[in-house]
């Protein structure tokens, strides 16, 4: 009876041991996640009577700088980044080998001129004889003929040296205008190929956007036409005007380029591959784009992952929703939603922490 009752404490000693461990492991929960800040917008459904475009900064003359001889290219003057003038030099192709038939044609022409010499002192002698009617007209004919080949040898051997002379100036590459070398294809030592890239030069102060225009907006647009151009990279917004319109979609996909010069004085900044948001005044009558039914969201909100693009709402319970998305066109900085987001449905625009799905939000929109 008396162990009985031992044991039966100990039972209830050991009892309340685990009940307690239990309960502070009950009250040792895992802390709270904090609620992240984030800002959101509602899917806008029309752009107004507006067209918006998406172009590049491109530089207003690019050239590809090669040479007309084959040869080894024995000195590489500049580097890509390089300022270069009009007129410095590039490179130098070796000119053994031109030197040396410069060399032939010179010679040439000295063979040449002591025939004609000879021949003219031919010339004069049966001239002086036939007058005297002691030479026959054959003879008198054939030193003619004589003479008027040696002549044309002559002419033939200058010539040559002319193009000599020639080719020897197109082993000195030159710059043909003031710009910046964007690209280098060769090194000093590399064989050089007739026409075959060496450098690639933009030219420097002189910038133009080239926008692509659907065909169904391409009628609305005109040279001479006001354009507001922006470059989010550089935090500029550009007042210009459209002054070339390219008619033809052949080998641009359907697309029609426009082209809008970046005036000089809004240049700074600025580099060749920016991209750009043009919007251009469409007249009352144009297409609408795209139409009041679209949906349309910031480009900037979009979480992307390999090839697919969502974006994150605001679930019931005041937590982030990723929702992938089915993309459309471009306008702007505003892109247009096929699927997966309705008209006036908010989403959140940005945050002030990272989001994933189920973490807590809360809205906070300035």
């Amino acid at each position: 009876m008396h162990i009985a009752t031992r044991l039966s404490s100990s039972l209830i000693v050991l009892g309340s041991l685990l009940v307690s461990c239990g309960g502070k492991d009950r009250t040792a929960s895992a802390p709270a996640v904090a609620a992240i800040p984030v800002t959101v917008a509602t899917a806008a459904g029309n752009l107004g009577n507006s067209i918006h475009l998406s172009g590049t900064i491109n530089a207003s003359q690019t050239t590809a700088i090669s040479t007309r001889l084959m040869g080894y290219i024995s000195q590489l003057k500049v580097k890509a980044g390089d300022h270069v003038r009009k007129g410095q030099l590039l490179a130098v192709i070796n000119s053994q080998d031109i030197l040396a038939k410069k060399g032939q044609t010179e010679a040439a022409i000295a063979q040449a001129e002591a025939a004609l010499a000879s021949a003219q002192k031919d010339l004069d002698r049966f001239t002086t004889l036939y007058k005297q009617q002691s030479a026959t007209a054959k003879e008198l004919e054939n030193a003619e003929l004589q003479y008027r080949v040696a002549k044309s040898g002559v002419e033939a051997a200058r010539q040559m040296k002319n193009e000599v002379t020639a080719n020897l100036g197109y082993s000195n590459v030159y710059a043909p205008f003031d710009g910046v070398i964007t690209q280098q294809m060769v090194e000093s030592g590399s064989m050089a190929n007739p026409g075959a890239p060496l450098l690639m030069l933009e030219q420097t102060g002189r910038l133009e956007v080239s926008a692509a225009v659907p065909e169904y907006l391409i009628g609305n647009i005109k040279i001479g036409d006001n354009a507001t151009v922006t470059i989010d990279a550089a935090g500029k917004t550009i007042n210009a005007k459209i002054s070339e319109l390219i008619p033809s979609s052949r080998f641009t996909g359907g697309q029609y380029l426009v082209k809008i010069p970046i005036p000089a004085d809004n240049t700074s900044g600025l580099y060749a591959g920016m991209y750009t948001s043009v919007e251009l005044a469409a007249p009352a009558t144009s297409v609408q784009q795209p139409e009041t039914d679209a949906v349309l969201i910031p480009a900037a909100a979009l979480t992307r992952k390999d090839e697919m693009a969502g974006i994150y709402t605001v679930s019931s319970q005041h937590t982030a929703l990723l929702r992938w998305l089915r993309l459309g066109r471009s306008y702007g900085n505003q892109v247009e939603v096929l699927s997966g987001l309705s008209k006036n449905e908010p989403f959140i625009v940005s945050a002030d922490g990272k989001l994933y799905n189920g973490v807590p939000v809360t809205i906070s929109n300035k």
